[in-house]
């Protein structure tokens, strides 16, 4: 999965931006694990996936203010 755009975020409804954020979260939790058992290849994903994250939830953050 290639980092988020955030003009692509802004397109979405509010319920796809949660469920983005539910399979991000999975994702990091089997990063985790891959991290701790040796098998992961792509250690800047882990770092990737907490971002796209942090600007999902920063972008609903300011639709939720300008609705206001």
């Amino acid at each position: 999965m290639a980092e988020m755009k955030v003009e692509d975020i802004r397109a979405m409804s509010d319920d796809q931006r949660e469920d983005a954020i539910l399979n991000l979260k999975k994702e990091r939790f089997n990063l985790r694990f891959q991290r701790a058992t040796g098998q992961l290849e792509n250690t800047s994903r882990m770092r990737e996936a907490r971002r796209d994250i942090a600007r999902i939830k920063t972008v609903a953050a300011q639709q939720r203010a300008k609705k206001k």
